[in-house]
């Protein structure tokens, strides 16, 4: 009776503390960096946070000027709703994980049977109990990536209504086809890394875009310098985070709270994707990649995107004011 009444206050405390972590953009990135500051054996926790960083300067975007003048607000509201959902889920799947294993941790044996508990699917609750026999901390990484995206792929990519309002749409499809979209990895040497985006709505090159960001950062090469930016530098949501320490000059946004109410998401039926998907072998193996840096090509880019925007409103003004 002790061990079940034990077990029930677990999972109160849990979806409780997820529940008070799960607010925005801001308090998830946060999260994951403190626990990845305490359990650095789990690398996921911090490619996580990489990621989430990215997900509120992405948000953001859309509220300056350029971004403004190419996208309706309805596709501005969309856009944002896309990215804002797919963090709030992973989240609410993933920090449960990470919270039992701290009480593992805590209590000095695997407590995973709990993750039903929290509608985590099979497949994490076999890999975190392999992980605690074998510490294969980029096993774990691995199967965690490919777990989050499997999670956000049926609820929020494949979703009818993301699809037709986001990923068919002319932007999107313009912006992937030209590599718009990067995952940056900053440092606060003005050193900028990263891995461009494409064919993000197939679940297959996210797992793949997710292990060649991890390889960057885990790398002997980088790890220090990402670190000590992620540790010294508080997430805002604005691209200044990293811009001020780039020579450059560019519209910037407010920080993301400034820029956006709190959504109050509502909860899904979690059904299990191991159930009914076989796990590919290829999605364990981590790719090599050249780490270089992509501040020149991924500026220019924007800078091409602030140009026409720049024209669009000029031609529009035009309309409005003929001489």
């Amino acid at each position: 009776m002790k061990t079940i009444a034990n077990n029930s206050f677990l999972v109160y405390y849990i979806l409780n503390e997820t529940k008070a972590q799960n607010v925005d953009n801001i308090s998830r990135t946060k999260a994951y960096e403190r626990f990845f500051r305490t359990y650095p054996e789990i690398k996921w926790a911090f490619l996580a946070s990489i990621v989430s960083r990215n997900a509120g300067w992405n948000m953001t975007d859309l509220t300056i000027h350029p971004f403004r003048t190419l996208l309706g607000e309805r596709e501005r509201n969309h856009l944002f709703l896309t990215y804002e959902r797919a963090n709030w889920l992973i989240f609410s799947d993933a920090y449960p994980q990470l919270l039992v294993y701290q009480f593992s941790k805590k209590f000095q044996k695997p407590l995973f049977h709990l993750l039903t508990q929290f509608k985590v699917s099979e497949f994490m609750v076999k890999e975190w109990n392999h992980f605690w026999k074998t510490k294969d901390e980029y096993r774990l990484m691995a199967a965690l990536i490919i777990n989050e995206q499997q999670v956000i792929d049926e609820s929020v990519i494949q979703k009818e209504s993301f699809q037709r309002n986001v990923f068919r749409q002319f932007p999107y499809r313009v912006q992937d086809a030209l590599y718009f979209n990067a995952v940056i990895v900053p440092t606060r040497k003005g050193e900028l890394y990263g891995i461009y985006v494409h064919q993000f709505e197939k679940v297959d090159k996210r797992i793949e875009i997710g292990k060649r960001i991890a390889t960057l950062i885990f790398s002997e090469e980088h790890f220090e310098d990402v670190w000590n930016f992620a540790k010294n530098v508080e997430h805002t949501g604005s691209r200044k985070d990293y811009e001020r320490f780039l020579s450059i000059r560019l519209p910037q946004s407010s920080v993301l709270r400034a820029c956006f109410p709190r959504v109050h998401h509502q909860e899904i039926e979690r059904k299990d994707w191991y159930m009914n998907k076989r796990v590919r072998k290829k999605w364990f193996r981590y790719p090599e990649i050249e780490t270089k840096q992509i501040s020149q090509s991924y500026y220019q880019k924007r800078k091409w995107l602030y140009r026409y925007a720049w024209i669009k409103r000029f031609i529009i003004n035009m309309k409005k004011n003929p001489r």
